[in-house]
């Protein structure tokens, strides 16, 4: 008897380690997915581990991890928003639309309004967008998925309306006129920094902040998490809804000028599927699509992942197609692992 519980005493010790090493990997696997795909594709390719190469790639990152952030908030609140792709693209023609002129006929007057009320406007038709998404789910009680799609259909018809099925070009401006273009976001860099890169950083630290440092944040996590018990405690649940819509509108607005002020212009197509993106981005990272669980590091690391194994499967001059096929392999292996960790926290309970 007094064998048997000596073997017990000294197994608990190794099942608990076991444990720790299991979490350790289960919380850290997009940290390790990043270590995995950079230590990868330098063995295949020596152009890849380059400082410059990954400044290239974390910019192509950051219009993806400016949507993720967006989705994260919504994610955190048991939502989802499939209408960030064509808000980014709406939001690019738009910006566009305002750096051509905006022409008022019965005056004879066209105006060309400075890059910062450009920036302005476009920032609030995201909020816009995002308010209108958050007003028919939180007081309508329409389904999240049904208002956010039927939100992605109508920003990307009215950005085909606005362009004709075209894309605006050659958005330089007009220097004479205080209207300098974009092109200072998507090529300019600070301290060796692309644009973008810090814009992702500023949006990421700020969000950062918001969740751990204030009302807002404890609520939506609550919310998130149990709405019901979290109504019943003081958290103004529909209006922490509303709000994390708009705050994704706003990011996906945001990306949207990042995007076009890299490629200098707007089409009316950018950002399709965009969305399913950002979704894996946060998958990756580690959230739960049930709400209450993720962080703005994780959904960072989710879109290093995504946005460093598509440009390095570029660069080994991997077909398109097999990048899809790798990406959807990526998030389902994403979600298995969401399920494993999360599952088993529930039935700890």
């Amino acid at each position: 008897m007094s064998e048997t519980t000596t073997n017990a005493a000294e197994t608990a010790p190794a099942k608990k380690k076991s444990f720790s090493i299991v979490h350790l990997l289960l919380e850290g696997r997009a940290f390790f997915a990043l270590i995995a795909i950079i230590i990868t594709f330098s063995m295949l390719s020596p152009n890849y581990a380059t400082v410059s190469n990954f400044l290239i790639m974390s910019n192509h990152v950051a219009i993806f991890g400016l949507l993720a952030i967006g989705m994260m908030l919504v994610i955190l609140n048991g939502g989802i928003d499939l209408s960030v792709g064509s808000v980014l693209g709406l939001s690019g023609v738009f910006a566009g639309f305002l750096m051509q002129g905006v022409e008022f006929q019965s005056a004879g007057v066209i105006l060309y309004p400075p890059v910062w009320a450009v920036v302005v406007m476009t920032i609030g038709l995201g909020a816009f967008v995002g308010l209108c998404n958050g007003v028919l789910i939180a007081y309508f009680r329409v389904p999240a998925f049904v208002a956010t799609l039927g939100s992605l259909y109508v920003a990307r018809g009215v950005a085909l309306l606005m362009t004709n099925g075209l894309t605006f070009n050659n958005l330089a401006g007009n220097p004479s006129l205080g209207n300098t273009g974009f092109s200072w976001l998507g090529f300019n860099r600070l301290f060796g920094v692309p644009i973008g890169v810090i814009i992702l950083a500023v949006v990421a630290i700020v969000a950062g902040l918001v969740l751990s440092r204030t009302a807002f944040g404890r609520w939506l996590y609550s919310s998130g998490g149990n709405e019901r018990a979290a109504e019943l405690s003081g958290v103004p649940v529909k209006r922490v809804q509303v709000s994390v819509y708009v705050l994704s509108g706003m990011c996906a607005a945001i990306a949207g000028l990042v995007l076009s002020s890299q490629l200098t212009s707007a089409g009316p197509t950018a950002g399709t599927t965009y969305e399913l993106t950002a979704i894996a981005a946060v998958v990756v990272g580690g959230a739960s699509l049930m709400g209450g669980r993720g962080t703005v590091r994780g959904t960072l690391l989710g879109a290093f992942v995504i946005g460093f194994l598509s440009d390095g499967l570029v660069i080994i001059g991997v077909s398109s197609y097999w990048q899809t096929v790798f990406t959807g392999a990526v998030i389902v292996l994403a979600v298995m692992l969401n399920s494993i960790q999360y599952g088993g926290r529930r039935s700890g309970r």
